[in-house]
């Protein structure tokens, strides 16, 4: 799917899709930073405009099945890039929805 396709929808409907193709087998997640429009997280050695809107993010992180999912690994961000912190704020918000989630 091409960004473009997403621009002023929800995500939610996809999430749905995302959840059925998933079922119940183990997957590993990664979500890049760079997906996102630089307007909100600008700390990215290659910020691309167009990107995804903050709440979609959220849609995101938000559908997916987390019930179950132990073992949480969290890595950072590139300080270099984010000098005043913004992306880093972004990432540990996005993190904090993904630790709510796996709890309910």
């Amino acid at each position: 799917m091409q960004v473009e396709e997403c621009w002023c929808k929800s995500i939610t409907p996809i999430m749905d899709e995302v959840r059925t193709k998933l079922g119940k087998v183990p997957v590993y997640l990664t979500f890049d930073i760079d997906g996102l429009d630089p307007s909100f997280a600008p700390g990215t050695g290659t910020p691309e405009i167009g990107g995804l809107m903050i709440w979609q993010a959220l849609e995101i992180i938000r559908g997916l099945p987390w019930a179950g999912y132990r073992g949480l690994r969290p890595c950072g961000d590139s300080p270099p890039y984010d000098p005043p912190g913004n992306t880093a704020v972004v990432g540990a918000n996005l993190l904090y929805e993904r630790l709510c989630a796996a709890e309910g």
